[in-house]
């Protein structure tokens, strides 16, 4: 015996079909079980509506946490993915291509400032180098107006890390 697993069609017209007070019982009931889920509905309640804002705390938070980088390349690695993963988390609540971008841009401009510029740990390198790909990826997706702006930041994001990273190569990342 296995338990039937429905698509998002079957859920969504179910959905409509419930009154307003089991339906916010579902969605308190959903919180319970889940922190990404409680942390979701508090964004699409209390921040969604001022997007802007949201992404600056963010980045905000993210910047904080790279001053607190520690100096070893194992535990920089780590804290690194770490301020990785709580962007992809806000990343996916926002669901947007521009915030998406805003994001990455953000992080590899504070992995610039704050990572071990000198550093021939590979892990910490291909982090900045995976980021740098998926901005290049999403930037391609974009509207001609949106992509020339986000374009020149990404651009001038290449040349702060080919002054400041020699093992870097701006050539190899450029649009």
């Amino acid at each position: 015996m296995s338990v039937t697993t429905y698509g998002l069609q079957q859920i969504k017209k179910e959905l409509q079909h419930l009154t307003k007070e089991d339906l916010a019982e579902l969605c308190l009931r959903l919180t319970r079980y889940k922190k990404e889920n409680k942390e979701l509905l508090a964004y699409l309640l209390f921040e969604a509506h001022n997007e802007h804002d949201f992404i600056e705390s963010v980045k905000a938070e993210a910047g904080f946490m790279f001053s607190q980088l520690p100096p070893q390349n194992y535990f920089a690695a780590k804290a690194l993915r770490k301020i990785l993963k709580l962007l992809s988390k806000y990343i996916k609540f926002i669901g947007s291509k521009t915030a998406e971008i805003e994001m990455l841009l953000a992080f590899c401009q504070g992995y610039v400032q704050y990572a071990a510029k000198q550093s021939s740990y590979k892990p910490i390198r291909m982090i900045l180098t995976r980021q740098l790909e998926k901005i290049k990826a999403s930037i391609s997706k974009l509207h001609e107006d949106l992509k020339h702006d986000y374009t020149q930041d990404y651009n001038n994001l290449l040349d702060d890390a080919g002054k400041k990273l020699p093992w870097f190569n701006k050539n190899s990342y450029l649009l």
